[in-house]
């Protein structure tokens, strides 16, 4: 307005007094430039606040990659499949109770309660005289059960089928699964989710044995019976005299490879103390032949083989 307060002469058109056109491209303008401002500023915080929660860090390695749907998967396939009398099984419930045992908890205050809804589930009875145990030799005892369907190692029931081979564990601060690392048995702690699930399907599955049983001993070791090992700690001292008539070690060597220990050794006489204790009977044969056979297979030129086959 002009110092003498008079009012602008007739005609004369304000500065500010923008065309139809010109405040339709501005509103334009604008708009795309809220939302760039929007884009830039809210979807990182967004990322941001979406980002997995950093677990703490340990020895072992982590949680297996897509873990839950491997043992859905391994259940379905042993009820409906190799087991098809188990297929009344719930393998839904049995996945919750197997993660709600590790999930949203301390990874190294694991306890035997964490995993009783899941024992419960996959409650599995075996007829008797049809266990058989190991030590220090996995594969070998694994290859005899393949072949004799009948027999089942503590990998060959439902439980042991869905975890074997497989790593877990979680973070109390997180309701997910730490796939970067999970607690070491010795060099972090003994408590921890894996370690604490295969003592109490291990001390299960001696509970649970009837008849005679055996156990698949490596002969070619230092240590061929250890007493520090799953058989030699848990399973052993678990095996009920009132249903277990005796236990029958079978000392396996490798195929061309040292005989460190026999039946005969003091280190198979320590097992046959721990059972004359338990009040069970013992008896011993080294190179079981069917056991024998299975190596052969893929030794038959070795000169051990040639009276086996």
């Amino acid at each position: 307005m002009p110092e003498d307060g008079s009012s602008p002469e007739q005609g004369e058109k304000p500065c500010c007094n923008l065309s139809k056109k010109a405040k339709i491209g501005l509103g334009i303008f604008l708009g795309i430039f809220l939302c760039v401002l929007v884009v830039v500023t809210v979807i990182p915080l967004v990322l941001k606040w979406r980002q997995a929660p950093k677990h703490k860090e340990w020895n072992g390695p982590g949680t297996t990659p897509h873990l839950p749907e491997i043992v859905l998967g391994r259940c379905y396939t042993y009820t409906r499949v190799l087991r098809p009398e188990l297929r009344y099984m719930d393998c839904q419930e049995i996945l919750k109770a197997f993660t709600s045992a590790f999930l949203s908890k301390d990874p190294c205050t694991s306890a035997e309660q964490d995993y009783r809804w899941l024992l419960t589930l996959t409650n599995q009875t075996l007829p008797c005289s049809t266990s058989v145990f190991w030590s220090k030799s996995s594969e070998l005892a694994h290859q005899y059960t393949s072949v004799q369907r009948a027999m089942f190692t503590l990998e060959d029931t439902l439980v042991g089928y869905m975890a074997d081979g497989l790593k877990w564990c979680g973070d109390e601060s997180s309701s997910e699964m730490n796939h970067q690392s999970c607690p070491h048995w010795r060099k972090d702690c003994i408590s921890n989710p894996m370690s604490v699930f295969w003592d109490m399907v291990s001390k299960r599955f001696a509970e649970s044995a009837c008849g005679m049983v055996q156990v698949v001993l490596n002969g070619s070791i230092s240590n061929t019976f250890d007493k520090n090992s799953t058989f030699g700690r848990v399973e052993i001292h678990n095996l009920h005299s009132e249903k277990v008539l005796m236990l029958q070690a079978w000392v396996m060597h490798d195929i061309g490879g040292v005989h460190s220990h026999s039946c005969s050794s003091p280190a198979i006489n320590d097992l046959k103390l721990i059972l004359s204790k338990r009040s069970i009977r013992f008896t011993c044969q080294d190179d079981y032949r069917p056991i024998k056979f299975l190596q052969c297979v893929t030794h038959s030129e070795s000169p051990s083989c040639s009276s086996v086959i």
